[in-house]
């Protein structure tokens, strides 16, 4: 990997971890198009920090509030919409934490396929546009109990099977149990943190107990162009998607699914 390949791979992480577009599947096309190698695991973990930093900056108030709050329930604050949400994340996390645990070196060795990325980014971008289109949009943050927590923690750990897209999957479960679409990115994106903290992590681990060497230099551009990106790209769609809503990615996800057939029949 060179600087320009860094950039270009960081970007493409950055502006499609949080969009319901898969960024794996994104992530698979300058390899299968243009023969670039692997970006490799230390870049793995230089962009998912990348990433985190951005969410996390850019919803430092909530987290903020949510953090107070959830332990101050410890010591006599009471129970409050800050404090449940936070509980809800808890939950829906579990699900993924578990199956992560349970089927990563299955989905590894078996389903990380070209294939598998281009049925998951279709027939998900389908399921998107229709939930979209017939669902009600009419519950928000402080509806979120247990039932919708597990659901969308669920959902979640379907994600796991590549393609499917982490943001792309919880909105779609938010949304099909009536959540509002910018209640539905925004609980999206705070479960976005712990897990994206623990796959970085894991990563990270394999990492130190790896021998492979570590350029700096590459690590650095794709931590920046990650975080960097990721923010504008959070900003942006917070800013739009009650407007636009979710038809113009579920059009786009099977176009690029098209997109993935033609280059794997090649």
């Amino acid at each position: 990997m060179d600087a320009f390949q860094a950039v270009i791979l960081a970007a493409i992480q950055g502006l499609t971890e949080f969009l319901p577009v898969s960024s794996s599947g994104h992530l698979v096309l300058p390899q299968t198009l243009l023969g670039w190698a692997d970006q490799g695991l230390a870049f793995d973990v230089a962009v998912h920090v990348g990433s985190l930093l951005a969410v996390l900056w850019y919803f430092r108030v909530e987290v903020a509030g949510i953090l107070k709050d959830w332990f101050g329930s410890f010591f006599g604050g009471g129970q409050n919409e800050n404090s449940r949400l936070g509980w809800m994340v808890i939950v829906a996390t579990i699900p993924a934490v578990v199956a992560g645990l349970i089927f990563n070196d299955f989905i590894e060795l078996n389903l990380r396929t070209g294939y598998v990325l281009a049925t998951t980014t279709l027939v998900f971008g389908v399921i998107l546009g229709l939930v979209d289109r017939y669902a009600k949009h009419t519950k928000h943050l402080a509806d979120i109990g247990l039932r919708i927590a597990l659901i969308v923690g669920f959902a979640q750990a379907i994600a796991l099977i590549p393609g499917t897209s982490r943001s792309g999957i919880t909105i779609t479960a938010a949304l099909m149990l009536g959540l509002s679409r910018s209640d539905s990115a925004r609980f999206s994106f705070l479960l976005s943190m712990p897990i994206i903290a623990a796959a970085g992590s894991y990563k990270l681990l394999e990492l130190i107990q790896s021998s492979a060497d570590v350029p700096w230099d590459l690590l650095f551009i794709g931590f920046a162009v990650s975080a960097v990106t990721a923010y504008a790209c959070i900003h942006v769609f917070m800013r739009w998607v009650e407007r636009m809503g979710m038809m113009p990615f579920a059009i786009y996800r099977v176009v690029l699914a098209g997109i993935l057939f033609a280059a794997l029949a090649n």
